[in-house]
This record gives structure tokens, sequence and C-alpha cells, in this order.
């Protein structure tokens, strides 16, 4: 098939590049002319794993080429893809803008009949517009279709994921839409499901605020093992054996951020608003979402006082999750951020996403190592911040001598309770009690006993 693929951000290229390598022949379009220089030349503009080979095999086949004409792109295609950022606004709506322009556009250079589907996360009705929108700036009479196709990647995994998905959801009002979509996806074996546009809209949003419902479900469960001496990990583990809960996303920490979580949650809880709708359940997931790294920082501060001026701290991880350099809405940066509001250094690391955190938080107070044991040296404590794989195989004796105090938070639960202690660290976790937690002495982590008794109100 001849695909046309607009945006070459997270979901365009790695949507390109495995179109192409499924033997379809794809134009990348976009309006960035450096940024197409760089990909086909072999220098991906977003870290992803396994990317880069295959965007190379495929240009160097003359299946997949890129371009900044939209013109260009679209005139064979059979099926237009929209990829473009849908940023979360002031408001916590997405930001249609890019999807609107792109919209307008097509319509300009329509000239044959195509199937237009967004792949980015949009709101319910967003392709009842896009259409609109087309057939608007139409130039002369010709038919078109518009489909929803929402993707389902995660960064860091999106080139195994599109390759072998769990499902692929097509909506659409137009038979003839819905089997030439078939007819792209059909070879994976996995389910199709079908729908209206705006379930299929849905499907997207629901899917995403679910997993994020997890996450806030689980730092809430660890909030409560920590004071009534449970080990939230053990308990994720039993519950994940749960074939109806399932072990996936039931990892305690400072809480999730990136491109999807935060805007998606946000995005649909203002749709909710929008209907007249107030969703409880979504409002209490982001308040969880914040508190969770809120409640960690406070564990600093009970050390060492709000006053963190002459503290050096080591901080291990700056993009939002590992393998990949994306740093948008990352929590780790957050928790840097007030680190060093309270008047802490901060020696910092990460093995993708330096660039990118450089950035955003420039060179005030901060210093960027070269691998985690030079962050490390002369630390009075150390954060791990983000579970990049490399931090939990760190050689604790190595560590432990560089620093000038054993002290690590790890807020990611990435390293053994057992080993940190057994090493002679001040360990402080999420979710669990530790040495740190019991040295603090603090009269709010009170014992199980205390904690039931409470809650009997005797």
């Amino acid at each position: 098939m001849k695909l046309c693929v607009i945006g070459t951000g997270y979901v365009g290229l790695v949507g390109a590049a495995i179109f192409a390598d499924w033997g379809n022949d794809v134009i990348g379009v976009d309006i960035d002319a450096k940024k197409i220089e760089k990909i086909k030349s072999g220098e991906m503009p977003i870290y992803e794993p396994g990317l880069a080979e295959i965007v190379l095999k495929n240009i160097e086949d003359k299946r997949l080429i890129f371009t900044t004409s939209l013109a260009e792109g679209m005139k064979d295609a059979e099926i237009v893809f929209i990829c473009v950022g849908t940023p979360q606004s002031d408001s916590g709506s997405a930001d249609l803008s890019a999807v609107w322009a792109v919209a307008k556009e097509i319509g300009e250079n329509l000239k044959d009949y195509k199937v237009i589907v967004t792949k980015s996360t949009v709101p319910v009705g967003t392709n009842e517009k896009v259409r609109q929108i087309v057939k608007e700036n139409l130039k002369t009479k010709v038919e078109f279709d518009v489909a929803s196709n929402p993707e389902f990647l995660r960064e860091g995994c999106s080139v195994e994921d599109m390759k072998n998905t769990d499902r692929t959801v097509i909506g659409s009002d137009s038979k003839k839409a819905l089997d030439i979509m078939k007819k792209l996806y059909e070879h994976l074996g996995s389910p199709i499901v079908e729908a209206d546009l705006r379930s299929a809209e849905m499907i997207k949003y629901a899917s995403n605020a679910f997993l994020a419902t997890k996450i806030s479900f689980i730092n809430e469960i660890g909030q409560l093992c920590e004071k009534a001496a449970a080990d939230v990990s053990v308990v994720a583990y039993g519950m994940g054996l749960d074939k109806r809960i399932g072990r996936h996303f039931l990892n305690a920490g400072i809480g999730y951020g990136g491109s999807c979580f935060p805007k998606d949650v946000a995005a649909l809880y203002r749709t909710s608003t929008d209907q007249a709708y107030d969703f409880k359940l979504l409002r209490s997931v982001m308040e969880v979402n914040v508190l969770q790294r809120t409640h960690f920082v406070k564990k600093v501060t009970r050390k060492y006082g709000r006053n963190l001026s002459g503290k050096t701290f080591a901080c291990l991880g700056l993009a939002f999750k590992g393998d990949t350099d994306d740093i948008r809405e990352s929590v780790s940066l957050e928790v840097i951020r007030t680190l060093r509001g309270m008047g802490a250094t901060i020696r910092a690391y990460d093995p993708e996403a330096m660039e990118n955190a450089k950035k955003e938080l420039g060179d005030a107070n901060i210093e960027y190592a070269k691998d985690m044991y030079d962050a490390a040296k002369g630390a009075d404590a150390i954060f791990i911040l983000t579970e990049w794989k490399e931090f939990a195989g760190i050689d604790l004796k190595k560590v432990k001598s560089l620093m000038n105090e054993a002290v690590i938070y790890d807020g990611r639960n990435l390293l053994s309770k057992e080993d940190v202690e057994s090493a002679g660290f001040n360990y402080f976790a999420i979710g669990k009690r530790t040495n740190g937690l019991e040295e603090l002495k603090d009269e709010s982590y009170m014992s199980a006993s205390a904690l039931l008794r409470n809650g009997n109100g005797k």
C-alpha cells in the first residue's frame, strides 16, 4: 500500500518506519527541513531502541522517503495519517491547533479519494471536525473518508509494540475506509476492533486513564503500606497474580509523567466537564499523582529540614521513564527543581536525556555527571528518579566509598531493601518501611497496631 505519514515525532516516525518495514511505500512529511535531513542521515530526533536501524534499512530499500511537501507526500497515497502533537493547553484540554492546520492543508491538496486517518490522541468529536475542515478547503469536488486509528505505543518499547500490538482500533462510519484500513493491519493476527469514530477516540483516552488510575491506586496503597509496616512490592506482586487485575502498572513510585498520561487524563476529565459530568475518580487520580512527589520530598525535609543549602544530591534519572530521552512532564525534573529551590546542589545523570534536560534545567546549582558514579562523588544522598536498568545494577560498595554520607532515596523501588541496608546505607523507598523511615521516628509513621486501633476508633 502507499501511505503518507504527517509528523515525525514518536508516533509518526515509528509508524512510518514500521509501515515501510511491513512492505508498504511510505512518505513521511514534516515541516522541519533540518529534522528531515537529520533523519535521512540516520540521526533520529528521538531515542527509541532499534528505530534508527529500521529507518535506514527502509530508506536504503526505497520504501521510505521523507519530504517537507505535503502535496508530494499525499499525491499517490491511499491513506494519509495525521500524527502531529496534541499537547495539553492551559485549560487542561488538548491543543488541536496542529491537527486543524494539517486538516486544512490536506483539503487544499486533495485531488482523489483517500482515507484520512487521525493517529494522534484526540478528544471525542475531533475526527468529525477534521472531516468538516477538509471538506471546507477542497479545491475541487472529491470524495474522501475519515478514520480514527489511535496508537497504543509505549516510549522505549514502541517499535516492538507496533510490531506486536495487543489490538488495532479502527473507527469510521465508512465500510470502504474500514476495509482499506483492515488491509493494512490484517497480517498482524491480533484483534481488530471496528468502531464508530467517537468510540475509537474514547478507547484511547479510557485506556490511558485506566492505566494512570492503576498507578495512582498502587501509590495510595504504598502510602498505607509505609504506615502499616507492609511492603507495597509484595502487595503488588500478590495482587498482580490475579488475572482480573494483572501485574502491569502496579509499580509504586513518585508518580507518572510523560507525553501521554498527564495530558490524556486531564483531557478526558475536561471532556467529562464539557459533557456536564463530574468524573470524580479522574480528579483523584490527578491529585494523588501530584501528592506522590510531595510525599517523597517530605522524606528529605524530615531528615535535613527545608533549608538544603550545603547539601549535594546525586540525582539519577532525568527522563520521565527508562529507555527514552523524553523529559516531557518528567517527575524527575520536578523533584530536582524542588530540591534545588530549597538550596541543594544537584549532580545529575541520565543515560540518554542529558541534553534535553540541560535545556530545561539550565546550569544553576546543577552539575551534569558523566555516569552514576561520577554523580555520586561527594554526594550527601543519592536519588533514583528514573527506572533505568543500569541504576538497578549500581555497585553499592563502590558508590558508598564516593559519598559524604551513605543515604539513598529510591523513588522507583529499583533496589533491594535488604541489599541496600546490608551495605550500610540509610535507605528510603516507596511504600515500604525501611531503616531510613525508622530513623526519622516521625509520629506520623504509626505502628500497624496503632493504625488498626485508630481505624476502629479506639
